[in-house]
């Protein structure tokens, strides 16, 4: 009997006049550009994870408004032994405010505007094929209402 489970993550997406909020961070394979995104942490809903992960990220308050998509993707790396499924949860996320001064989060290099198009011509340093999938519906007009996510008291502190 299998115990698979995958990884439960968020992300933002984030717009400002014609711009997307991305962060630039180190990982193994070099400088990436991704959403603001991390996990789900114990003890928050998925609207709360989001909105953390973005100020922990970006030292920006942002506001989920809508669920983008949910997804899943497969991170391999046979010959370190990792293979890990991520389902991520994608908002749309309203800018509230810049916090100056705010240390970001470990690996994070910079938080960038970026246009859908310099995101599209910078693909190949992508995090993961989610980051231009997501901004995508989010141009397409893809919003569900957060509504459609529910989280139980009994999972929260």
């Amino acid at each position: 009997m299998s115990n698979w489970k995958p990884s439960t993550t968020v992300a933002a997406v984030v717009e400002r006049d014609g711009r997307f909020l991305i962060v630039e961070e180190e990982t193994p394979d070099g400088l990436r550009l991704n959403q603001p995104a991390g996990h789900l942490d114990p003890g928050e809903s998925l609207p709360q994870a989001v909105a953390r992960e973005a100020l922990e990220e970006t030292a920006c308050r942002v506001e989920p408004e809508a669920l983008v998509g949910v997804y899943m993707t497969r991170f391999q790396r046979p010959a370190l032994g990792l293979d890990v499924s991520y389902l991520r949860f994608a908002f749309a996320c309203r800018f509230l405010a810049e916090e100056p001064g705010r240390v970001l989060d470990t690996g994070i290099v910079r938080a960038l505007w970026l246009s859908a198009d310099e995101l599209r011509a910078a693909s190949g340093r992508h995090r993961s094929p989610l980051v231009m999938r997501t901004v995508d519906d989010w141009l397409a007009g893809r919003r569900f209402p957060l509504g459609l996510i529910h989280t139980d008291p009994s999972c929260l502190r």
